[in-house]
């Protein structure tokens, strides 16, 4: 294949390059000219990579509209609302292009949870708390007590104080999800007793909860974002898996961008959004659950990888390319579920009430009487 064509394959975000560089590089006879070059023109691009890029997630949460009754709150259903929605699936992403460092730390581990690192903290997901805050100190411990298992930490190369974490992304879904019931139950009220504004602005609200969360529904489903081996594998490889550092934004972005995927094909295989049944204050173990089944795809992933089934140097592979956008369905499903489930079972904002209440009995203590 010739080095142009193999150029988009070989730039992990997929990236098109301009015109000018092209020109540039074909230019170029001498051979070392030309290898430096194309290494100058893949990392200028590598900048832009994203768990399932943008379109990737984009996409995802556009599904999820799909899968809601009729009956859902057409507001969150309309044109306007769903470009919103699928605006906002990059919304976690961008916040990750700050070089504050702080917000580095806070919002990086909500993208993923390393599932193969519980074990060498003594820990198993049933042991996990629901509470984030006690997870960190319930993890901190099991990782004292086993120190062995885990490598030292070069602090040149840990400025956000992220490397001793595995990630938030179970309680970072659960936490969105409550915050979407509470949005869901603040509306009703002032559907029932409040000004057309807060009516106006509390749907704003969900529209923009329910957008934001759609991001980390579609990141649980890229199988490397819930496990060790999230850019190659690492450590022992009997299997011989790739190494490469790269299949994580491959993945993430480079195959879609090829080979591309038709929404009028998967929206077919769409079912109809299900409410969560269990304890409605506890989504924790639900979630978990959820992760666990999408990182039993992590070998599978790296199965497909070895036998070129995912490859960008060959013709598109069925089973490849089902598997990825299978992922994708998965997302789409769990997430309009969630959905649904927050608008169910949002219970009635008591304390809201009662203020709207007041108000109103003051307005018209207030008023002149006739």
């Amino acid at each position: 294949m010739p080095v142009l064509q193999r150029l988009k394959i070989y730039n992990p975000a997929g990236a098109v390059l301009t015109q000018h560089a092209l020109n540039l590089f074909t230019t170029m006879n001498n051979t070392l000219a030309r290898f430096l070059a194309l290494a100058v023109l893949v990392t200028a691009t590598a900048g832009e990579l994203r768990a399932w890029d943008y379109e990737g997630h984009r996409l995802i949460n556009q599904l999820a509209l799909d899968t809601l009754p009729a009956n859902f709150p057409a507001f969150a259903k309309s044109p306007a609302a769903r470009e919103r929605i699928g605006f906002l699936a990059g919304e976690a992403d961008r916040w990750r292009n700050t070089p504050e460092l702080a917000f580095k730390h806070c919002n990086g581990p909500d993208h993923y949870f390393d599932l193969d690192l519980l074990a060498p903290a003594g820990l198993t997901p049933s042991q996990l708390s629901p509470f984030r805050y006690e997870f960190v100190t319930q993890f901190e411990k099991g990782r004292a007590a086993n120190a062995q298992n885990f490598p030292a930490i070069d602090p040149l190369k840990d400025s956000d104080k992220t490397k001793a974490l595995i990630g938030f992304l179970p309680w970072t879904i659960v936490e969105y999800q409550a915050k979407l019931k509470s949005a869901f139950s603040y509306l009703k009220e002032y559907e029932l007793a409040g000004t057309p504004e807060e009516i106006a602005n509390a749907r704003e609200n969900i529209i923009y909860i329910m957008g934001v969360m759609g991001h980390f529904l579609g990141d649980a489903t890229q199988p490397l974002h819930t496990t060790k081996h999230h850019h190659g594998w690492v450590g022992p490889n009997p299997n011989a898996y790739s190494t490469n550092y790269g299949i994580h934004s491959w993945i993430d972005g480079g195959y879609i961008q090829q080979f591309g995927v038709d929404t009028n094909k998967l929206r077919p295989k769409l079912r109809p959004a299900t409410a969560i049944t269990g304890p409605s204050t506890n989504f924790f173990p639900t979630v978990v659950n959820f992760l666990q089944d999408q990182f039993k795809q992590v070998e599978p992933l790296y199965e497909l990888e070895k036998a070129g089934k995912l490859s960008g140097r060959r013709e598109l592979s069925q089973v490849g390319h089902d598997f990825i956008t299978g992922q994708m369905l998965r997302a789409s499903q769990m997430l309009g579920d969630l959905w649904l489930t927050a608008w169910q079972q949002a219970p009635p904002d008591m304390f809201l009430r009662s203020a709207l209440a007041k108000r109103k009995s003051a307005h018209e203590s207030a008023s002149p009487t006739k």
